[in-house]
């Protein structure tokens, strides 16, 4: 059971927000499944079949910077697609402000049909009045097109300056890669349970009561993990550009996840004991339509997953990790997601279970996902400068703000922007995770933290 656990715990290193727990009240919980708590039996002999049979439900998700662990700098050239050679004259780029480092800005040239012959009879471009501006993207090949015309538009043209968000070709894709990936996922499972989870081995359970014993509420406990997880989180996030310099990429993934995630496996553990443990405020679970209420919104939330998480291969540091400048998909509707979906989930299972517990562990991860919200933006604009700051004017923090302000421009067939394979697993995953509820009880409940 206790593999369950390490993979919902690995997912809330990269989204803190998908604390799973269950929306059924505590007594359908007990008839799904007995709570080892009360009886004082492990859950460790249902070990070995989870871990592959549930593995794929939460594990793909979970990845951010938990599978680095075990990772070391032997992958230090990562394969990377060579750029595409500039069509037309090769002098004119420099009157285009050059955007994020995965964008080539090309100037090609548009002319009347009666120089259409003569282009293809000769070496050589005819003169021409009026140029279009194409923004290739070079790791998926789409573009995006804006004329531009001295006569007929006066406002300068728009180009994406940011990366095409949950891209996934198979054509590019090496079974080798995901072998590694593979490898170094089940080293990581494996460390983490020996060393952190597992009571007669791991330091989990010796650090939980020192935090409980801190307080005898539960909310404090609550709101102390939650905190002692975002300054270690959000510290190294802060800290990334010095420790990448210093130590390198992968290295620095490997400190960042062999920190966050044994401290998120102790968050989630003591959220599912304790959930019920508070102070009652309120009792909605009979008014009929919320249970379904909370269901659609916690499947809604895990489509503002950031699109970091898709990145599987390089998350997981087989190839180089980079921190991207995402603008298509999500990233039009918020330029925060992972905000929105945690503030989105919080919402639905505080009314749910409506109690103190459940009050103080959203105050907490609401706040700390605001503090990311300035944080990141600091991040992204010291690392991308003006091509930052051109994605910031064309998206919003809020929901459909930029769009209901003009800002965002919504392409013809924005649809297809998420008809891809990663929200199409996203969606597997999250009924998957949903379903598996009482075995992420039972495997907690186990633990007696």
């Amino acid at each position: 059971m206790r593999w369950i656990l390490m993979g919902v715990a690995t997912a809330e290193v990269l989204i803190p927000k998908h604390f799973l727990l269950s929306v059924a009240p505590p007594k359908t919980i007990l008839k799904s499944t007995e709570n080892p708590k009360s009886t004082g039996e492990s859950a460790t002999p249902f070990r070995c079949s989870l871990l592959w049979v549930f593995s794929p439900i939460y594990f793909p998700l979970s990845l951010h910077h938990s599978v680095a662990m075990a990772t070391t700098l032997v992958f230090s050239n990562p394969y990377s697609p060579l750029p595409h050679r500039p069509f037309g004259n090769k002098r004119s780029t420099h009157l285009l402000r050059r955007p994020a480092s995965t964008l080539k800005t090309l100037l090609i040239p548009s002319f009347k049909e009666s120089f259409h012959s003569s282009l293809f009879a000769s070496n050589s471009l005819p003169l021409f009045t009026r140029r279009f501006q194409l923004a290739v993207r070079i790791s998926t090949g789409d573009t995006e097109t804006k004329k531009s015309s001295d006569d007929d538009d006066e406002s300068s043209p728009v180009l994406l300056m940011g990366e095409d968000s949950a891209s996934f070709d198979l054509a590019q894709q090496k079974i080798s890669s995901w072998i590694y990936f593979s490898l170094i996922l089940g080293v990581v499972l494996f460390v983490l349970d020996f060393v952190w989870i597992d009571n007669s081995t791991g330091l989990g359970k010796a650090f939980v009561d020192a935090v409980s014993g801190l307080s005898g509420s539960h909310e404090v406990v609550m709101l102390t993990l939650i905190l002692i997880f975002a300054i270690v989180h959000s510290g190294l996030a802060s800290l990334r550009d010095g420790g990448e310099k210093l130590i390198g990429e992968r290295a620095f993934r490997v400190l960042f996840a062999g920190t966050s995630l044994p401290l998120a496996v102790s968050t989630i553990v003591y959220f599912i004991n304790h959930r019920y443990d508070g102070q009652q405020l309120w009792q909605l679970q009979s008014v009929p339509g919320l249970h379904q209420f909370v269901w659609l919104s916690s499947f809604i939330s895990f489509f503002f997953l950031y699109p970091s998480t898709f990145n599987l291969l390089e998350v997981a540091a087989v190839e180089k990790p980079k921190m991207h400048l995402w603008e298509t998909g999500i990233m039009r509707i918020t330029r925060h997601p992972q905000m929105v979906g945690q503030v989105v989930w919080c919402l639905a299972h505080t009314l749910w279970i409506g109690n103190s517990v459940v009050v103080a562990a959203s105050v907490g991860l609401i706040g700390h996902h605001l503090f990311g919200v300035w944080n990141g933006d600091r991040r992204l604009a010291i690392r991308y400068g003006e091509a930052f700051e051109s994605v910031k004017r064309r998206t919003s923090v809020i929901p459909f703000a930029a769009i209901l302000e003009g800002r965002q421009k919504l392409p013809k067939e924005y649809y297809k922007e998420f008809i891809r394979v990663p929200y199409l697993t996203i969606t597997a995953l999250t009924l998957g995770a949903y379903f598996a509820h009482p075995l992420m009880q039972a495997a907690s409940f186990g633990l007696h933290w």
